[in-house]
């Protein structure tokens, strides 16, 4: 007994010792990081700003860890250290935190990679992705608002994370603010979009507007590409855009920004058919039938993407609210045609269970329940609801609903409030 009680006393001793020696200063002898996805090891030690050889106390180790949680790209930083022969081996064990694509929205005078560069020279390791906050993303913001410096423009840059309008995720975008070009003119490569009647409708959209990237590219994708795909040609590339400046690049950034669009058509699509899997509540000859393309006819991607919701709303006719599609297009360049293969998940089916009516009074809720048609227990049918919601909302047609009673209101809420678990649906109605 005694003989462990002396060991445990001379465990003790030893970690008092180690604790309250290393502050005293040792040399730093290597940096290691544990844990590391995006990041290398030499990247890391960058940033916590220790220097290999340095005299470091704890307080040093502690504050290099502060440094790497404030940096943003990391989630989590915990260090452990050691010394051996009066130097410490210091290991950092981090999380890092995702990384977001960065978009810089309104610098037309320069390219993303002279941006990209500039952010680089401050940030090493920048590859065009930086978290969603910390000091790496102002550092950037600062090397981006130097370089504008360098070019004779003083402007503040600023950033903030947006939702991708044109995908999933999100984006970290940057902005310069104080400064207003204005989009001048947009030029297509494509000869045939000059005098195309849908284009000149949809150019007071952009031109004239202050120049955003992000807003051509939502143009682009919004009011030309259907152009394009409702003509059958499925393949058709815009962009990314181009600014073509002339004159002296030493002078003062011009306001009129003149854009050029590249675009290659391709060719023009005819529809070949479609393949379904995963369904069981509708044929494949019946969702094939709702989607309502024919064989030889030109591949409209408009009326494509019409039949996917289509289909949609034969699933919810059954109950089916939470039904998901996944068409993949299968291309024959060579014959010019497009078939799909489409996956689905119908997921569960759902009955009507109770409906809950708040803001109306007792008169007008029994006419809204008058006309409801279903009952508990019924397969919830989607279209009815979306009906119901119609003549609700539109004052034209709130009389077929509440008939001769006088009723005032503005918006209607309306939700829909699934029970997966036993399969029910609730309808809720909020009238204000």
């Amino acid at each position: 007994m005694r003989h462990r009680l002396v060991l445990l006393v001379a465990l003790l001793s030893i970690a008092a010792s180690t604790f309250s020696q290393t502050p005293a200063t040792a040399a730093l002898k290597e940096v290691h990081g544990v844990g590391l996805k995006t990041l290398r090891e030499p990247q890391l030690v960058e940033l916590t700003g220790l220097a290999i050889g340095s005299q470091v106390a704890r307080a040093d180790l502690q504050a290099a860890a502060d440094i790497l949680l404030r940096s943003g790209l990391f989630a989590k930083v915990n260090y452990s250290f050691n010394t051996k022969n009066d130097a410490v081996i210091v290991t950092y064990t981090v999380e890092e935190n995702p990384r977001l694509k960065v978009t810089f929205d309104n610098f037309p005078w320069f390219s993303d990679s002279e941006l990209g560069d500039a952010i680089r020279r401050d940030l090493p390791f920048y590859d065009g992705t930086l978290p969603e906050g910390g000091t790496v993303v102002d550092i950037a913001g600062n090397s981006i608002a130097a370089f504008l410096a360098s070019k004779g423009t003083v402007a503040t840059v600023g950033h903030e994370v947006i939702v991708n309008p044109l995908a999933d995720g999100s984006l970290q975008q940057f902005h310069v603010e104080g400064i207003a070009p204005k989009i001048a003119s947009i030029e297509f490569s494509d000869p045939n979009l000059k005098d195309d009647k849908a284009v000149l409708q949809h150019m007071p959209e952009i031109r004239g507007k202050p120049y955003s990237r992000m807003a051509i590219d939502i143009f682009l994708a919004e009011s030309i590409r259907p152009i394009y795909q409702e003509l059958g040609n499925l393949r058709a590339t815009l962009g990314p855009p181009e600014v073509r400046l002339t004159g002296n690049p030493n002078q003062k950034l011009p306001e009129q920004i003149p854009v050029f669009v590249p675009c290659t058509p391709g060719g023009v699509y005819q529809w070949q058919g479609l393949t379904w899997s995963g369904n069981s509540a509708l044929s494949a000859i019946t969702l094939t039938t709702t989607a309502g393309m024919k064989p030889g006819e030109v591949a409209n991607g408009i009326k494509i993407e019409q039949g996917w919701d289509q289909v949609r709303d034969a699933y919810g006719h059954l109950g089916f609210l939470e039904a998901k599609l996944n068409p993949v297009p299968i291309y024959d360049d060579q014959a010019h045609k497009v078939s799909y293969n489409v996956s689905v998940v119908e997921g569960t089916q759902y009955h009507f269970s109770t409906m809950t009516i708040t803001g109306m009074s007792l008169a007008g809720e029994k006419l809204i329940r008058d006309a409801w048609p279903q009952t508990p227990g019924e397969v919830f049918d989607q279209k009815i609801f979306d009906d119901l919601l119609t003549r609700l909302q539109l004052p034209a047609k709130r009389e077929t609903v509440f008939k001769q009673l006088p009723i005032h209101y503005d918006t209607v809420g309306h939700w829909l409030q699934t029970d997966s678990a036993k399969g029910t649906v609730d309808v809720l109605l909020d009238f204000k």
